[in-house]
């Protein structure tokens, strides 16, 4: 394994998708020439968030659709790695919120969806996903997607954790006055599980949304590697291997007694 130098996009939303992907563009650009292997968007960070069911829906497309296309120009252009989030056309049902991974050469890595809803907005704008999130390699890390709320259940880093990952990756909307998932909760899911958390926030208003910022990395210590404040930011954070492997010589992952938890996942 390398090091692997993530940067983490903090913004307001765009007025539009179209404006949304010039943006992207840009900011691909600007992460790659300051040494960034992969930039991570924010949640549905193509489309916008506090849209409305309607909107949500007029703007959703397959994994595969005109989106992802766009994307992975854009990350073929720069040669770096993007994970986006966006709406996910659903033939079911409301669509899913989702998050892609793409490489630099535009070859879809990882799809996937946000499993747990918050409030009656996600509820009125999605379907849940229904399929926990997996891991994919890239660069020789074992990385995971996990959307917003899904990072705030233990279980959900837990069992990322237990298939190896090593970097779990969060692209998130998360808004006033929630501040303690960045203080309290987020450090907790790196140190419990010996793993990086990348945690890339939108900022600014949305409708009546007040969206915190304060996107951050942590180590599989714990420990704060890198913060943005509340306005918008191009994050960057290195991952050392080194260091993951030394979290995980201390970690009590390997003394776990799987049998005993049963009740955690009944109901």
């Amino acid at each position: 394994m390398q090091t692997l130098t993530l940067a983490l996009w903090q913004t307001p939303y765009a007025g539009s998708t179209a404006d949304a992907l010039q943006r992207l563009d840009a900011t691909a650009a600007q992460a790659r020439a300051q040494g960034a292997d992969l930039l991570i968007t924010p949640e549905m960070a193509l489309t916008g968030y506090a849209i409305g069911p309607e909107r949500v829906a007029a703007l959703a497309q397959p994994c595969d659709g005109p989106l992802a296309h766009a994307v992975a120009a854009i990350a073929q252009r720069h040669g770096i790695a993007i994970v986006y989030g966006y709406s996910e056309h659903n033939p079911h049902g409301k669509p899913f919120n989702a998050a892609q991974a793409i490489d630099p050469e535009g070859v879809r890595l990882m799809n996937t969806r946000k499993t747990h809803l918050f409030g009656d907005m996600d509820r009125a704008q999605f379907s849940a996903g229904d399929t926990a999130s997996q891991v994919f390699t890239w660069r020789g890390w074992q990385l995971g997607l996990l959307i917003c709320y899904d990072v705030e259940f233990p279980e959900a880093v837990r069992g990322l954790a237990l298939q190896g990952v090593g970097a779990v990756l969060v692209p998130t909307a998360n808004m006033e006055p929630f501040d303690d998932v960045q203080r309290i909760l987020l450090p907790a899911r790196a140190l419990e599980n010996s793993v990086y958390l990348a945690y890339a926030n939108a900022c600014g208003f949305e409708d009546r949304t007040t969206y915190n910022g304060q996107s951050c990395v942590l180590s599989p210590d714990g420990h704060l590697l890198a913060r943005a404040g509340a306005g918008g930011a191009l994050l960057l954070a290195t991952l050392d291997p080194a260091l993951r492997q030394r979290s995980r010589g201390q970690s009590q992952l390997p003394w776990r007694r799987g049998a005993l938890y049963g009740p955690l996942t009944a109901g």
